[in-house]
């Protein structure tokens, strides 16, 4: 057989087609390519959103709003309205890390005083953090959307 320039180039593609089917394989199959969704129940959520709106809207009305804060330990502690009565605000708290949804997770509200602290051992060695509260208190719901990074000790 006689290797002239058709022959190269009917090579060359073959070439490149391996080299980036290589990558696709890899992508694939290396669990650091992880194509997670963002939440498992994607479209029950989104056909929530009009509920969400709605209790975001009585959260915004408050006199006193809900304050999240990350003490010296890496804690998070959130902070509900002192004229509530605690023992009647009813709950969770969701920490949905964007980067590693393993590492998500939900905490029932239960207070014996006005504070809740989330320890720092399920936190993780930090990163960013996107906290939903989803509270009521006499029947009347309220939803509170924080973002925090462990690195930097602020909330946003």
């Amino acid at each position: 057989m006689k290797f002239n320039f058709g022959t190269g180039i009917v090579i060359a593609m073959g070439l490149f087609m391996v080299f980036i089917l290589q990558y696709v394989v890899r992508v694939q199959l290396d669990k650091k390519y992880d194509n997670q969704l963002v939440t498992q129940n994607y479209y029950q959520q989104e056909i929530e959103v009009d509920g969400r709106a709605e209790r975001e809207l009585h959260a915004n009305k408050l006199k006193t709003p809900i304050k999240v804060t990350i003490n010296d330990n890496s804690e998070v502690s959130i902070v509900f309205p002192k004229e509530f009565d605690y023992s009647k605000i009813k709950g969770k708290v969701s920490l949905y890390r964007p980067s590693d949804q393993t590492l998500d997770f939900d905490i029932p509200i239960s207070l014996s005083s006005s504070n809740l602290l989330i320890p720092n051992t399920k936190l993780g060695s930090g990163g960013r953090w996107d906290i939903s509260v989803e509270w009521s208190y006499n029947n009347v719901a309220y939803r509170n959307l924080y973002s925090l990074n462990l690195t930097e000790k602020t909330v946003k």
